[in-house]
């Protein structure tokens, strides 16, 4: 499993930061899906997402102190055998401090090259729904 954290700083506050995420737009914004269908659950919301070849689904939560969510994929279907991700909000000076952790597996063999190659597509996918956060609320 690999564990990949990207942070950038947003210069704007966090309720406005706040406003521009949902369970489909968390999503959305890594560039990889396009969200088909989002349902809420007891525990939060399930996302169905399809991209060329592939469907999957994400739950979904929102934090317990409302600043960021927590989503994993479920199922057998998705780029990853296992990914879970959470997305924080913290207020900083003149902004907004977004932080993105997520450990991925793509669950295959030789763990020691897979999971550095899960690292590196799943870095890139957190630096692009930050880069797109920050165009849509700056």
């Amino acid at each position: 499993m690999a564990d990949v954290t990207v942070s950038r700083h947003l210069d704007v506050s966090r309720p406005t930061v706040a406003s521009h995420l949902n369970p489909g737009r968390l999503v959305e914004l890594e560039g990889t899906f396009d969200v088909a269908s989002v349902t809420e659950t007891d525990e939060g919301w399930r996302v169905e997402a399809t991209a060329p070849g592939m469907t999957a689904a994400f739950d979904v939560r929102a934090l317990d102190d409302g600043d960021g969510y927590e989503y994993e994929q479920v199922g057998d279907h998705g780029p990853f055998a296992s990914m879970e991700t959470r997305i924080e909000l913290a207020a900083a000076p003149d902004g907004t401090e977004v932080t993105a952790t997520s450990s991925v597996d793509l669950g295959l063999p030789l763990t020691v090259v897979t999971d550095r190659v899960a690292g590196w597509k799943r870095r890139g996918e957190l630096r692009r729904a930050l880069d797109q956060l920050a165009e849509d609320v700056e």
